[in-house]
């Protein structure tokens, strides 16, 4: 079929959507829509048989729902309706829940249900990982029957009307509020996971009205409720009533005088402020306590994990990461394993922290160097393999760090963006490298101008991926291991590491590593250090939430692209 899908952001559920119903051999045209007017001009430009909503916050006028069939994902089980439907159902505990493809109608989410999927809340897990784990999940089973049933022309969908509704408010900041005094520590985890990513819980913090993102327990620290205790990794430590908490990202409110301000590391956003408060390091191994980073090993198989939130990695984290594959690099196993046990694995550099410097253009340059100094220690590793594993999405130089190592294995929920195109930017991370060897030139030139999102299964069938992984979100983990153990028991790791040695000793009398990465630094400086290069404009629209210039152009060309299922593009 021809299939409309409009968005309020082509994020990670809509990407989702997207590259399943291209897999399926649909034809898929996307339209991003922030009112009534966007989406009525969306569905004109593209005539389709079906229109699908993956994440809507306008509603769908009247005159379209008149003219097409339109399907809503609404992150909520039947009968339940409100726009707040996944915060509430971390906010209040919920142990299970559910996604619902529902008919547009007048009211909202009230309409017929075309399909529903019910999953597992996980314990401890913020809103946006779940959102792209289980949610993402469910919605993409949910949105595939859905499109089946319409395809079929048999089945009519259920009314609500002899379901009980639960109509939730919009959950405001004042439902959200902590009370550092009395609130323990797992009722404040449950208050910042609930908001993690948006909108964050407003609170007074040093002097400031500050927005709180995420949220993980500390296993020693204790103070005065409410006082920030230690620093870690650019995360801060707050007390509880019975413990402490880690916050890692703050943002800072609007005020009559400031702009509101853009998430960023809670130490670099309280810089100045936080005079008196040591810094502690990360913890042994054996503890439980919060670390972005943190190395384990399992007999031959060493585990570097690592998590950032939304997956962008500053010059400092870059640098943090670089040190500790270092220190991998000197345990005696034969293969290490690279990524996080959930959610992204990278989006690379982090146009945040460079958004708020005080030097762009110098910030972007150091981060770019400091990606490059990570890729260039993985490319260069010839003493043992070396696994990237992707238990969530990865984007530009996150996934030419994937594309480094020597296999990419992928859970098969991960969507995969190798382009930098979307930012203005030509790309470094090795990617003239790393690329073109997975793909060949054709397709790798093919990859960067058309900046589409691949499934993990697309991403396998064009050799961008070794494996794939059909788990659950939380069995990633478990599921490498696993594999990684059998790789050991089962192949000649040796004889591979020889091989590999041999090859890139062939690929550096080709062409040297320094070659590609001269020639990529060099185009990028060019574009850090122009005033007038769109990367600047495109970036700051993105850290701010604003519509990102061309966004719908580009967003057009996409749609004109004709995919063969499971394979490359048609011409």
């Amino acid at each position: 079929m021809r299939i409309l899908l409009v968005a309020s952001a082509f994020n990670s559920l809509t990407q989702r959507v997207f590259t399943e119903l291209v897999d399926r051999g649909h034809t898929v045209a996307v339209g991003v829509a922030d009112d009534e007017a966007a989406l009525r001009a969306a569905v004109y430009r593209h005539p389709a048989d079906l229109v699908v909503a993956p994440m809507l916050r306008t509603a769908i006028p009247r005159d379209v729902r008149a003219r097409h069939t339109c399907l809503v994902v609404h992150p909520g089980p039947p009968g339940d309706r409100g726009p707040s439907s996944l915060d509430w159902a971390l906010h209040t505990g919920a142990r299970e829940w559910g996604v619902t493809v529902l008919q547009a109608e007048e009211e909202m989410d009230a309409g017929p249900v075309w399909a529903d999927a019910a999953f597992t809340v996980p314990e401890g897990v913020a809103k946006s990982d779940l959102y792209r784990g289980e949610v993402t999940d469910a919605a993409v089973r949910a949105v595939l029957l859905a499109v089946e049933r319409y395809d079929s022309g048999e089945w009519l969908p259920r009314p609500q009307d002899d379901l009980p509704a639960r109509v939730r408010p919009y959950l405001s900041q004042e439902a959200r509020r902590i009370d550092w005094r009395t609130q323990p520590t797992a009722s404040v985890l449950r208050t910042l996971r609930a908001a993690d990513s948006w909108p964050g819980v407003r609170d007074e913090l040093l002097g400031c009205a500050w927005f709180l993102h995420g949220g993980h327990a500390e296993d020693r620290l204790r103070g005065t409720p409410g006082e920030v205790l230690a620093t870690r990794n650019g995360a801060i430590c707050r007390a509880t009533a019975d413990g402490a908490v880690w916050i890692p990202e703050l943002r800072r409110c609007r005020t009559e005088t400031t702009p509101p301000g853009i998430k960023l590391p809670a130490a670099l956003a309280l810089a100045g402020r936080l005079s008196g408060v040591p810094e502690v390091p990360a913890p042994p191994d054996h503890r439980s306590a919060w670390s972005d980073i943190r190395y384990t090993e399992r007999g031959e198989v060493g585990f570097l994990r690592f998590r950032f939130p939304g997956g962008a990695m500053s010059t400092e984290q870059c640098r943090r990461l670089l040190r500790a594959y270092r220190l991998a690099r000197e345990r005696p196993v034969s293969v290490l394993v690279l990524g996080g046990e959930r959610d992204f694995f990278s989006n690379g550099i982090h146009l945040g922290v460079i958004e708020a410097a005080p030097d762009p253009a110098a910030e972007s340059w150091a981060n770019i160097v400091a990606m490059d100094d990570l890729v260039e220690e993985v490319l260069t590793t010839t003493d043992r393999l070396v696994v990237a594993a992707l238990a969530g999405n990865a984007a530009a130089g996150g996934a030419m760090l994937a594309l480094a190592a020597d296999e990419v294995w992928c859970r098969d929920g991960a969507v995969l963006n190798p382009h930098y195109r979307l930012m203005g930017l030509y790309g470094s991370e090795y990617w003239t490298y790393t690329l073109p060897r997975r793909v060949g030139a054709e397709q790798a030139r093919a990859l960067m101008d058309e900046a589409a999102p691949l499934s993990a299964a697309r991403a396998l069938s064009l050799g961008l991926a070794d494996r794939v992984l059909p788990v659950a979100p939380g069995e990633f983990a478990g599921a490498v291991a696993a594999l990684a153990a059998d790789v050991v028991r089962h192949t000649d790791v040796p004889a591979r590491v020889a091989r590999k040695k041999a090859e890139r000793e062939r690929d550096e009398a080709a062409r040297p590593l320094a070659a590609h990465r001269a020639d990529e630094l060099a185009r990028m400086h060019a574009t850090f250090f122009a005033p007038d290069a769109p990367y600047h404009a495109l970036r700051s629209a993105f850290v701010r939430k604003r519509p990102m210039p061309g966004a719908a152009e580009r967003l057009d060309e996409l749609s004109r692209l004709r995919f063969r299922p499971l394979g490359g593009w048609a011409d």
